[in-house]
Protein backbone atom coordinates (compact mmCIF):
# COMPACT_ATOMS: atom_id res chain seq x y z
CA UNK A 1 0.00 0.00 0.00
CA UNK A 2 2.67 2.49 0.94
CA UNK A 3 4.37 1.89 -2.47
CA UNK A 4 0.92 2.76 -4.10
CA UNK A 5 1.01 5.87 -2.51
CA UNK A 6 4.42 7.37 -3.76
CA UNK A 7 3.26 6.45 -7.14
CA UNK A 8 0.12 8.24 -6.62
CA UNK A 9 1.37 11.22 -4.85
CA UNK A 10 3.89 11.54 -7.91
CA UNK A 11 0.58 11.90 -10.10
CA UNK A 12 -0.86 14.20 -8.02
CA UNK A 13 2.70 15.78 -7.91
CA UNK A 14 2.72 16.61 -11.56
CA UNK A 15 -1.17 17.55 -11.56
CA UNK A 16 -0.84 20.52 -8.77
CA UNK A 17 -2.58 18.40 -5.99
CA UNK A 18 0.28 17.89 -3.33
CA UNK A 19 4.01 18.33 -2.74
CA UNK A 20 4.29 16.30 0.50
CA UNK A 21 3.24 12.67 1.29
CA UNK A 22 2.34 13.14 4.76
CA UNK A 23 1.86 10.13 7.23
CA UNK A 24 -1.59 9.38 8.81
CA UNK A 25 -2.28 11.89 11.78
CA UNK A 26 -3.61 11.58 14.92
CA UNK A 27 -7.07 12.55 15.39
CA UNK A 28 -7.90 16.64 15.64
CA UNK A 29 -8.93 17.97 18.94
CA UNK A 30 -12.30 20.74 19.11
CA UNK A 31 -9.21 22.89 20.01
CA UNK A 32 -6.95 22.37 16.74
CA UNK A 33 -10.15 22.17 14.52
CA UNK A 34 -10.88 25.65 15.98
CA UNK A 35 -7.07 26.90 14.65
CA UNK A 36 -7.81 26.00 11.10
CA UNK A 37 -11.32 27.22 10.69
CA UNK A 38 -11.47 29.87 7.44
CA UNK A 39 -7.46 28.75 6.70
CA UNK A 40 -8.87 26.75 3.16
CA UNK A 41 -5.75 26.24 1.62
CA UNK A 42 -4.31 24.69 4.66
CA UNK A 43 -5.50 21.03 3.50
CA UNK A 44 -4.55 21.76 -0.36
CA UNK A 45 -0.91 21.39 0.07
CA UNK A 46 -0.81 17.71 1.67
CA UNK A 47 -1.41 14.59 0.57
CA UNK A 48 -4.51 14.04 2.16
CA UNK A 49 -7.62 11.40 3.07
CA UNK A 50 -9.59 12.48 -0.11
CA UNK A 51 -6.54 11.78 -2.12
CA UNK A 52 -6.54 7.93 -0.56
CA UNK A 53 -10.07 7.57 -1.50
CA UNK A 54 -9.47 8.77 -5.24
CA UNK A 55 -6.48 5.88 -5.25
CA UNK A 56 -8.90 3.01 -3.93
CA UNK A 57 -11.64 4.35 -6.51
CA UNK A 58 -8.94 4.47 -9.17
CA UNK A 59 -8.09 0.83 -8.57
CA UNK A 60 -11.80 -0.12 -7.92
CA UNK A 61 -12.80 1.09 -11.56
CA UNK A 62 -9.69 -0.79 -12.82
CA UNK A 63 -10.93 -3.75 -11.36
CA UNK A 64 -14.69 -3.13 -12.63
CA UNK A 65 -13.38 -2.38 -16.43
CA UNK A 66 -10.99 -5.86 -16.02
CA UNK A 67 -13.91 -7.64 -15.42
CA UNK A 68 -15.94 -6.24 -18.02
CA UNK A 69 -13.90 -5.58 -20.88
CA UNK A 70 -12.28 -9.66 -20.39
CA UNK A 71 -15.37 -11.04 -22.83
CA UNK A 72 -14.06 -8.61 -25.60
CA UNK A 73 -11.02 -10.69 -26.04
CA UNK A 74 -11.79 -13.66 -24.40
CA UNK A 75 -14.76 -14.13 -27.01
CA UNK A 76 -12.13 -14.12 -29.72
CA UNK A 77 -10.67 -17.57 -27.91
CA UNK A 78 -13.87 -18.97 -26.95
CA UNK A 79 -15.79 -19.31 -30.38
CA UNK A 80 -15.29 -21.29 -33.80
CA UNK A 81 -14.38 -19.88 -36.79
CA UNK A 82 -17.73 -19.65 -38.64
CA UNK A 83 -17.73 -20.47 -42.67
CA UNK A 84 -18.64 -16.78 -44.48
CA UNK A 85 -21.84 -16.08 -45.86
CA UNK A 86 -22.60 -17.22 -49.73
CA UNK A 87 -24.26 -13.89 -49.93
CA UNK A 88 -22.47 -12.56 -52.91
CA UNK A 89 -19.92 -9.58 -52.54
CA UNK A 90 -17.13 -7.41 -53.88
CA UNK A 91 -14.04 -9.40 -53.25
CA UNK A 92 -12.42 -5.24 -53.10
CA UNK A 93 -14.89 -5.01 -49.92
CA UNK A 94 -12.68 -6.87 -48.34
CA UNK A 95 -8.78 -6.51 -47.06
CA UNK A 96 -6.33 -9.52 -48.18
CA UNK A 97 -4.83 -10.88 -44.86
CA UNK A 98 -1.39 -10.00 -45.02
CA UNK A 99 0.25 -13.51 -44.43
CA UNK A 100 -1.07 -16.68 -45.08
CA UNK A 101 -2.36 -18.53 -41.74
CA UNK A 102 -0.02 -20.80 -39.82
CA UNK A 103 0.05 -24.82 -40.33
CA UNK A 104 -2.21 -26.21 -37.84
CA UNK A 105 0.46 -27.37 -35.91
CA UNK A 106 2.45 -24.05 -35.75
CA UNK A 107 -0.42 -22.32 -33.99
CA UNK A 108 -1.03 -21.68 -30.28
CA UNK A 109 -3.23 -23.74 -28.63
CA UNK A 110 -5.68 -21.24 -28.04
CA UNK A 111 -5.68 -20.16 -31.34
CA UNK A 112 -6.34 -23.77 -32.78
CA UNK A 113 -9.58 -24.77 -33.58
CA UNK A 114 -9.70 -27.28 -31.72
CA UNK A 115 -9.44 -25.41 -29.07
CA UNK A 116 -12.61 -23.14 -29.59
CA UNK A 117 -15.30 -24.56 -27.20
CA UNK A 118 -18.47 -22.39 -28.42
CA UNK A 119 -20.10 -22.07 -32.04
CA UNK A 120 -21.99 -18.88 -31.81
CA UNK A 121 -22.62 -17.23 -34.41
CA UNK A 122 -22.68 -13.07 -34.82
CA UNK A 123 -26.04 -12.72 -33.49
CA UNK A 124 -25.66 -15.13 -30.36
CA UNK A 125 -22.17 -13.29 -30.01
CA UNK A 126 -23.94 -9.89 -29.85
CA UNK A 127 -26.15 -11.64 -27.20
CA UNK A 128 -23.50 -12.65 -24.59
CA UNK A 129 -21.22 -9.42 -25.42
CA UNK A 130 -24.62 -7.30 -24.47
CA UNK A 131 -26.27 -9.61 -21.71
CA UNK A 132 -23.53 -7.89 -19.08
CA UNK A 133 -25.48 -4.75 -19.86
CA UNK A 134 -29.20 -6.03 -19.46
CA UNK A 135 -28.07 -6.66 -15.60
CA UNK A 136 -25.97 -3.58 -15.49
CA UNK A 137 -29.00 -1.30 -17.30
CA UNK A 138 -31.58 -2.60 -14.19
CA UNK A 139 -29.31 -1.44 -10.57
CA UNK A 140 -27.95 1.94 -11.88
CA UNK A 141 -30.88 3.61 -9.99
CA UNK A 142 -31.14 1.44 -6.85
CA UNK A 143 -27.39 1.76 -6.64
CA UNK A 144 -27.73 5.72 -6.70
CA UNK A 145 -30.87 5.78 -4.00
CA UNK A 146 -29.01 3.16 -2.06
CA UNK A 147 -26.11 5.47 -1.88
CA UNK A 148 -28.10 8.23 -1.30
CA UNK A 149 -29.78 6.72 1.41
CA UNK A 150 -26.87 4.51 3.21
CA UNK A 151 -23.82 6.28 2.11
CA UNK A 152 -21.29 5.14 -1.21
CA UNK A 153 -18.82 3.34 1.00
CA UNK A 154 -20.62 -0.30 1.35
CA UNK A 155 -22.59 -0.45 -1.94
CA UNK A 156 -19.19 0.85 -4.19
CA UNK A 157 -17.55 -2.15 -2.42
CA UNK A 158 -20.30 -4.75 -2.61
CA UNK A 159 -20.84 -3.93 -5.39
CA UNK A 160 -17.15 -4.81 -6.70
CA UNK A 161 -16.60 -7.94 -4.22
CA UNK A 162 -20.02 -9.41 -5.88
CA UNK A 163 -18.58 -8.99 -9.08
CA UNK A 164 -15.33 -10.46 -8.46
CA UNK A 165 -16.87 -13.58 -7.49
CA UNK A 166 -19.21 -13.77 -10.10
CA UNK A 167 -16.45 -13.26 -12.27
CA UNK A 168 -14.43 -16.07 -10.80
CA UNK A 169 -17.93 -18.34 -11.81
CA UNK A 170 -18.03 -17.18 -14.77
CA UNK A 171 -16.13 -20.22 -16.90
CA UNK A 172 -18.08 -22.86 -14.91
CA UNK A 173 -20.88 -21.32 -16.10
CA UNK A 174 -19.82 -20.68 -20.06
CA UNK A 175 -19.01 -24.75 -19.89
CA UNK A 176 -22.37 -24.96 -18.40
CA UNK A 177 -24.48 -23.78 -21.10
CA UNK A 178 -25.04 -20.56 -23.00
CA UNK A 179 -27.96 -19.94 -20.98
CA UNK A 180 -25.97 -20.04 -17.63
CA UNK A 181 -23.46 -17.72 -18.86
CA UNK A 182 -25.61 -15.19 -20.43
CA UNK A 183 -27.80 -15.35 -16.73
CA UNK A 184 -23.55 -14.81 -15.14
CA UNK A 185 -22.87 -12.12 -17.40
CA UNK A 186 -26.40 -10.00 -16.70
CA UNK A 187 -25.67 -10.88 -12.43
CA UNK A 188 -22.19 -9.48 -13.31
CA UNK A 189 -23.99 -6.32 -14.40
CA UNK A 190 -26.25 -5.90 -12.10
CA UNK A 191 -23.52 -5.68 -9.06
CA UNK A 192 -21.26 -3.33 -11.23
CA UNK A 193 -24.82 -1.40 -12.32
CA UNK A 194 -23.74 -0.08 -8.16
CA UNK A 195 -20.33 1.42 -8.18
CA UNK A 196 -20.83 4.97 -10.38
CA UNK A 197 -23.82 6.08 -8.44
CA UNK A 198 -22.28 5.37 -5.27
CA UNK A 199 -18.77 6.78 -6.50
CA UNK A 200 -21.08 10.32 -7.53
CA UNK A 201 -21.85 10.60 -4.01
CA UNK A 202 -19.11 10.15 -2.45
CA UNK A 203 -17.13 12.47 -4.79
CA UNK A 204 -20.09 15.02 -3.35
CA UNK A 205 -19.28 14.67 0.02
CA UNK A 206 -15.30 14.15 -0.80
CA UNK A 207 -14.18 16.36 -3.23
CA UNK A 208 -14.72 20.09 -3.34
CA UNK A 209 -15.78 21.88 -6.63
CA UNK A 210 -12.10 22.87 -7.49
CA UNK A 211 -10.68 19.71 -7.62
CA UNK A 212 -13.88 17.94 -9.39
CA UNK A 213 -12.86 18.12 -12.80
CA UNK A 214 -9.37 16.23 -12.23
CA UNK A 215 -10.16 14.69 -9.26
CA UNK A 216 -12.81 13.15 -11.84
CA UNK A 217 -10.66 12.56 -14.30
CA UNK A 218 -7.86 10.57 -12.15
CA UNK A 219 -11.27 8.45 -10.77
CA UNK A 220 -12.41 7.96 -14.34
CA UNK A 221 -8.96 6.84 -15.45
CA UNK A 222 -9.00 3.61 -13.77
CA UNK A 223 -11.64 2.64 -16.65
CA UNK A 224 -9.03 3.24 -19.20
CA UNK A 225 -6.10 1.76 -16.99
CA UNK A 226 -8.17 -0.92 -16.60
CA UNK A 227 -9.29 -1.83 -20.17
CA UNK A 228 -5.86 -1.22 -21.19
CA UNK A 229 -4.31 -3.39 -18.49
CA UNK A 230 -6.73 -6.13 -19.60
CA UNK A 231 -7.17 -5.93 -23.50
CA UNK A 232 -3.04 -5.76 -23.12
CA UNK A 233 -2.63 -8.80 -21.05
CA UNK A 234 -5.54 -11.08 -22.23
CA UNK A 235 -3.74 -12.74 -25.21
CA UNK A 236 -0.87 -13.63 -23.19
CA UNK A 237 -3.08 -15.07 -20.11
CA UNK A 238 -5.35 -16.86 -22.82
CA UNK A 239 -1.77 -18.80 -24.18
CA UNK A 240 -0.85 -20.05 -20.74
CA UNK A 241 -1.96 -23.77 -19.88
CA UNK A 242 -5.37 -21.96 -18.26
CA UNK A 243 -6.52 -20.80 -21.74
CA UNK A 244 -9.25 -18.40 -22.22
CA UNK A 245 -10.68 -18.98 -18.81
CA UNK A 246 -7.50 -17.36 -17.51
CA UNK A 247 -8.79 -13.68 -17.97
CA UNK A 248 -11.68 -14.09 -15.74
CA UNK A 249 -9.47 -16.04 -12.55
CA UNK A 250 -7.34 -13.68 -12.71
CA UNK A 251 -8.80 -10.67 -12.87
CA UNK A 252 -11.67 -11.95 -9.97
CA UNK A 253 -8.74 -12.82 -7.81
CA UNK A 254 -7.53 -9.17 -8.06
CA UNK A 255 -10.64 -7.84 -7.95
CA UNK A 256 -10.85 -9.31 -4.51
CA UNK A 257 -7.69 -8.09 -3.06
CA UNK A 258 -8.99 -4.51 -3.93
CA UNK A 259 -11.91 -5.11 -1.42
CA UNK A 260 -10.07 -5.54 1.49
CA UNK A 261 -8.08 -2.32 1.11
CA UNK A 262 -11.17 -0.59 0.13
CA UNK A 263 -13.29 -1.70 3.14
CA UNK A 264 -10.55 -0.85 5.26
CA UNK A 265 -9.32 2.51 4.49
CA UNK A 266 -12.15 4.07 3.52
CA UNK A 267 -15.27 6.07 4.93
CA UNK A 268 -18.61 7.54 3.71
CA UNK A 269 -17.71 11.07 4.33
CA UNK A 270 -15.09 13.84 6.09
CA UNK A 271 -17.16 14.00 9.36
CA UNK A 272 -16.49 10.00 9.73
CA UNK A 273 -12.88 9.44 9.38
CA UNK A 274 -11.49 9.55 12.69
CA UNK A 275 -7.73 10.11 11.45
CA UNK A 276 -8.60 13.33 8.70
CA UNK A 277 -6.83 16.59 9.47
CA UNK A 278 -9.09 19.87 11.08
CA UNK A 279 -7.29 21.23 8.22
CA UNK A 280 -8.41 19.06 5.27
CA UNK A 281 -11.42 18.41 6.88
CA UNK A 282 -12.34 22.61 7.12
CA UNK A 283 -10.98 22.79 3.11
CA UNK A 284 -12.77 19.89 1.72
CA UNK A 285 -16.62 21.11 3.73
CA UNK A 286 -15.92 25.14 2.76
CA UNK A 287 -14.99 23.57 -0.96
CA UNK A 288 -18.40 21.89 -0.72
CA UNK A 289 -20.29 24.64 1.00
CA UNK A 290 -24.55 24.35 1.59
CA UNK A 291 -25.29 22.37 -1.56
CA UNK A 292 -24.19 19.33 0.17
CA UNK A 293 -27.25 18.11 2.92
CA UNK A 294 -27.89 15.47 4.57
CA UNK A 295 -28.36 11.63 3.59
CA UNK A 296 -32.09 10.46 2.91
CA UNK A 297 -34.40 13.16 1.36
CA UNK A 298 -37.04 13.34 -0.15
CA UNK A 299 -36.51 12.86 -3.80
CA UNK A 300 -38.58 15.59 -6.23
CA UNK A 301 -39.01 13.70 -9.03
CA UNK A 302 -41.34 16.14 -10.87
CA UNK A 303 -38.89 18.40 -10.93
CA UNK A 304 -35.74 16.19 -11.66
CA UNK A 305 -37.92 14.51 -14.77
CA UNK A 306 -38.92 18.02 -15.87
CA UNK A 307 -35.34 19.46 -15.53
CA UNK A 308 -34.44 20.39 -19.04
CA UNK A 309 -30.49 20.61 -17.89
CA UNK A 310 -30.28 17.10 -16.63
CA UNK A 311 -32.31 15.71 -19.13
CA UNK A 312 -30.04 16.96 -21.74
CA UNK A 313 -27.17 15.64 -19.66
CA UNK A 314 -29.00 12.27 -19.89
CA UNK A 315 -29.41 12.68 -23.97
CA UNK A 316 -25.69 12.93 -24.34
CA UNK A 317 -25.09 10.61 -22.33
CA UNK A 318 -26.39 8.07 -24.22
CA UNK A 319 -25.16 9.41 -27.45
CA UNK A 320 -21.40 9.33 -26.03
CA UNK A 321 -22.12 5.69 -24.39
CA UNK A 322 -23.36 4.09 -27.81
CA UNK A 323 -19.67 5.03 -29.80
CA UNK A 324 -17.67 4.01 -26.76
CA UNK A 325 -19.33 1.14 -26.34
CA UNK A 326 -19.21 -0.22 -29.82
CA UNK A 327 -15.95 0.28 -29.49
CA UNK A 328 -15.28 -0.97 -26.48
CA UNK A 329 -17.17 -4.88 -27.34
CA UNK A 330 -16.53 -4.93 -30.93
CA UNK A 331 -12.98 -3.13 -31.39
CA UNK A 332 -11.26 -6.56 -31.21
CA UNK A 333 -13.40 -8.62 -33.80
CA UNK A 334 -13.18 -5.48 -36.15
CA UNK A 335 -9.28 -5.66 -35.89
CA UNK A 336 -9.18 -9.63 -36.39
CA UNK A 337 -11.75 -10.16 -38.80
CA UNK A 338 -11.26 -7.14 -40.96
CA UNK A 339 -7.66 -6.23 -41.02
CA UNK A 340 -6.27 -9.10 -40.13
CA UNK A 341 -3.88 -8.50 -36.54
CA UNK A 342 -2.93 -11.75 -35.42
CA UNK A 343 -4.43 -12.26 -32.01
CA UNK A 344 -1.07 -11.02 -29.75
CA UNK A 345 -1.53 -7.42 -31.53
CA UNK A 346 -4.87 -7.19 -31.49
CA UNK A 347 -5.02 -7.52 -27.97
CA UNK A 348 -2.41 -4.85 -27.80
CA UNK A 349 -3.85 -2.84 -30.40
CA UNK A 350 -7.07 -2.79 -28.63
CA UNK A 351 -5.43 -1.42 -25.50
CA UNK A 352 -3.65 1.31 -27.39
CA UNK A 353 -7.03 3.94 -27.68
CA UNK A 354 -7.73 4.08 -24.05
CA UNK A 355 -4.24 4.48 -23.29
CA UNK A 356 -4.33 7.47 -25.46
CA UNK A 357 -7.78 8.58 -24.00
CA UNK A 358 -6.43 7.99 -20.42
CA UNK A 359 -2.89 10.16 -20.99
CA UNK A 360 -5.33 12.79 -23.35
CA UNK A 361 -7.63 13.27 -20.19
CA UNK A 362 -5.01 13.50 -17.77
CA UNK A 363 -3.44 16.30 -19.42
CA UNK A 364 -6.72 18.15 -20.47
CA UNK A 365 -8.47 18.00 -16.87
CA UNK A 366 -5.15 19.82 -15.34
CA UNK A 367 -5.35 22.17 -18.29
CA UNK A 368 -9.07 23.12 -17.79
CA UNK A 369 -8.92 23.26 -13.74
CA UNK A 370 -5.86 25.95 -14.49
CA UNK A 371 -7.92 28.07 -16.82
CA UNK A 372 -10.62 27.81 -14.25
CA UNK A 373 -8.61 28.89 -11.57
CA UNK A 374 -6.92 31.50 -13.26
CA UNK A 375 -10.54 32.90 -14.65
CA UNK A 376 -9.48 32.66 -18.14
CA UNK A 377 -12.80 29.95 -18.41
CA UNK A 378 -15.44 30.04 -16.72
CA UNK A 379 -16.95 26.77 -15.89
CA UNK A 380 -20.07 26.62 -18.80
CA UNK A 381 -17.27 27.62 -20.96
CA UNK A 382 -14.95 24.56 -19.81
CA UNK A 383 -18.08 21.99 -19.77
CA UNK A 384 -19.22 23.08 -23.44
CA UNK A 385 -15.52 23.19 -24.73
CA UNK A 386 -15.11 19.82 -23.47
CA UNK A 387 -18.05 18.24 -25.41
CA UNK A 388 -17.41 19.77 -28.75
CA UNK A 389 -14.26 17.55 -28.16
CA UNK A 390 -15.69 15.07 -26.98
CA UNK A 391 -18.45 14.58 -29.91
CA UNK A 392 -17.23 16.34 -32.74
CA UNK A 393 -13.72 14.58 -33.05
CA UNK A 394 -15.08 11.56 -32.73
CA UNK A 395 -18.21 12.36 -35.38
CA UNK A 396 -15.32 13.23 -37.76
CA UNK A 397 -12.59 10.56 -37.45
CA UNK A 398 -15.65 7.75 -37.58
CA UNK A 399 -16.95 9.43 -40.70
CA UNK A 400 -13.02 9.07 -42.18
CA UNK A 401 -13.04 5.50 -41.37
CA UNK A 402 -14.78 4.83 -44.34
CA UNK A 403 -11.98 5.85 -46.68
CA UNK A 404 -9.46 3.97 -44.51
CA UNK A 405 -9.94 0.73 -46.69
CA UNK A 406 -7.27 -1.84 -46.18
CA UNK A 407 -4.87 1.00 -44.93
CA UNK A 408 -4.65 -1.45 -41.38
CA UNK A 409 -2.21 1.51 -39.47
CA UNK A 410 -4.45 4.48 -40.84
CA UNK A 411 -7.37 3.01 -39.26
CA UNK A 412 -6.00 2.36 -35.69
CA UNK A 413 -4.83 5.96 -35.66
CA UNK A 414 -8.41 7.35 -36.12
CA UNK A 415 -9.74 5.25 -33.54
CA UNK A 416 -7.40 6.11 -31.38
CA UNK A 417 -8.27 9.78 -32.31
CA UNK A 418 -11.85 8.72 -31.60
CA UNK A 419 -11.52 7.10 -28.43
CA UNK A 420 -8.76 9.24 -26.98
CA UNK A 421 -10.71 12.10 -27.60
CA UNK A 422 -13.71 11.50 -25.90
CA UNK A 423 -11.48 11.88 -22.71
CA UNK A 424 -12.86 15.26 -22.72
CA UNK A 425 -16.19 13.95 -21.85
CA UNK A 426 -14.68 13.79 -18.28
CA UNK A 427 -14.54 17.69 -17.79
CA UNK A 428 -17.75 18.06 -19.77
CA UNK A 429 -21.28 15.93 -18.93
CA UNK A 430 -19.92 13.66 -16.17
CA UNK A 431 -19.47 17.05 -13.77
CA UNK A 432 -22.92 17.50 -13.98
CA UNK A 433 -24.64 15.17 -11.55
CA UNK A 434 -22.70 16.88 -8.57
CA UNK A 435 -23.15 20.51 -10.24
CA UNK A 436 -27.01 20.42 -10.71
CA UNK A 437 -28.00 18.66 -7.46
CA UNK A 438 -24.98 17.37 -4.98
CA UNK A 439 -27.71 15.89 -3.08
CA UNK A 440 -28.84 13.77 -5.48
CA UNK A 441 -25.42 12.73 -6.87
CA UNK A 442 -26.38 9.71 -6.75
CA UNK A 443 -30.07 9.31 -7.98
CA UNK A 444 -29.12 11.16 -10.91
CA UNK A 445 -26.14 9.21 -11.88
CA UNK A 446 -28.39 6.11 -11.52
CA UNK A 447 -31.24 7.60 -13.25
CA UNK A 448 -28.63 8.74 -16.27
CA UNK A 449 -26.70 5.78 -16.16
CA UNK A 450 -29.59 3.39 -16.65
CA UNK A 451 -30.71 4.94 -19.13
CA UNK A 452 -27.10 4.99 -20.72
CA UNK A 453 -26.50 1.60 -20.78
CA UNK A 454 -29.11 1.03 -23.13
CA UNK A 455 -26.27 1.39 -25.97
CA UNK A 456 -24.30 -1.31 -24.26
CA UNK A 457 -26.48 -4.10 -25.35
CA UNK A 458 -28.34 -2.00 -27.93
CA UNK A 459 -25.22 -1.11 -29.79
CA UNK A 460 -23.25 -4.89 -30.08
CA UNK A 461 -26.99 -6.22 -31.11
CA UNK A 462 -26.88 -3.89 -33.86
CA UNK A 463 -23.87 -3.92 -34.94
CA UNK A 464 -24.13 -7.99 -35.59
CA UNK A 465 -27.46 -7.31 -37.27
CA UNK A 466 -25.74 -5.31 -39.22
CA UNK A 467 -22.79 -7.34 -40.11
CA UNK A 468 -24.67 -10.47 -40.50
CA UNK A 469 -21.57 -12.57 -41.27
CA UNK A 470 -20.26 -10.36 -43.80
CA UNK A 471 -16.98 -8.87 -42.14
CA UNK A 472 -16.91 -6.16 -45.11
CA UNK A 473 -15.58 -2.77 -45.34
CA UNK A 474 -19.15 -2.05 -46.15
CA UNK A 475 -21.03 -3.38 -43.81
CA UNK A 476 -19.00 -1.57 -40.90
CA UNK A 477 -18.77 1.34 -42.89
CA UNK A 478 -22.42 1.44 -41.81
CA UNK A 479 -21.43 0.73 -38.28
CA UNK A 480 -18.92 3.77 -38.12
CA UNK A 481 -21.74 6.25 -40.05
CA UNK A 482 -24.45 5.31 -37.24
CA UNK A 483 -21.93 5.55 -34.13
CA UNK A 484 -20.91 9.23 -36.04
CA UNK A 485 -24.75 10.46 -36.31
CA UNK A 486 -25.43 9.56 -32.48
CA UNK A 487 -22.17 11.49 -31.47
CA UNK A 488 -23.32 14.72 -33.69
CA UNK A 489 -26.92 14.58 -32.07
CA UNK A 490 -25.75 14.27 -28.39
CA UNK A 491 -23.13 17.02 -28.94
CA UNK A 492 -25.48 19.63 -30.71
CA UNK A 493 -28.29 19.29 -27.90
CA UNK A 494 -25.48 19.03 -24.82
CA UNK A 495 -24.16 22.55 -26.27
CA UNK A 496 -27.69 24.17 -26.73
CA UNK A 497 -29.66 23.58 -23.70
CA UNK A 498 -26.49 22.61 -20.89
CA UNK A 499 -26.57 24.65 -17.70
CA UNK A 500 -24.05 24.49 -14.69
CA UNK A 501 -26.42 26.03 -12.20
CA UNK A 502 -27.09 24.25 -8.98
CA UNK A 503 -31.02 23.68 -9.37
CA UNK A 504 -33.51 24.69 -6.70
CA UNK A 505 -34.75 21.40 -6.40
CA UNK A 506 -31.64 20.26 -4.89
CA UNK A 507 -32.87 21.38 -1.39
CA UNK A 508 -36.17 20.07 -1.21
CA UNK A 509 -36.74 21.58 1.99
CA UNK A 510 -36.58 25.14 0.32
CA UNK A 511 -39.16 23.92 -2.29
CA UNK A 512 -41.33 22.99 0.48
CA UNK A 513 -41.28 26.16 1.93
CA UNK A 514 -41.95 28.06 -1.33
CA UNK A 515 -45.03 25.96 -2.18
CA UNK A 516 -46.44 26.60 1.48
CA UNK A 517 -45.82 30.19 1.67
CA UNK A 518 -47.57 30.20 -1.92
CA UNK A 519 -50.48 28.09 -0.14
CA UNK A 520 -50.58 30.63 2.56
CA UNK A 521 -50.73 34.03 0.19
CA UNK A 522 -53.67 32.51 -1.48
CA UNK A 523 -55.35 31.74 1.09
CA UNK A 524 -54.84 35.49 2.00
CA UNK A 525 -56.65 36.67 -0.85
CA UNK A 526 -59.85 34.95 -0.76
Amino acid sequence: MKGLLRIWTSLFRYSGYSKTLSDDPAPQTHQQSEKYHGDGDAGETGFGKRHNLILLLFFGFSCIYAMRVNLSVAIVAMVKTRPKSKELHSLSDECPAPLPPPREDEQSPWESESAREFDWDEQSQGLVLGSFFYGYLLTNYLGGRLADRFGGRRIYGAGITLTAVLTLLSPVAARHSTGAFVLTRMLVGMAEGVTFPSMNMLVSYWIPPQERARSLTRIIGGCHVGTVVTLSLSGWFIQSEWGWPSVFYVYGALSLVWSWFWFRHTYDSPDQHPTITAAEKCYIKQGIGDHRGKMGLEVPWHSILTSVPFLVVVVSHIGHNWGFYCLLTELPTYLKNVQHFDMKQNGLLSALPYLVQWVFSLIYSSYMDRLLKEDRLSTVQVRKLSMVIANYFPMVSLLLMSWVGCDRWLAVVLICVTVGTTGASLCGMHCAFQELAPNFAGTLTGISNTLATIPGFLAPAVTGTIINNQQTLSRWSEVFHLASFVYFVAGTMYLVFISVETQPWNDTNAEKRRDLLKDNAELKTV
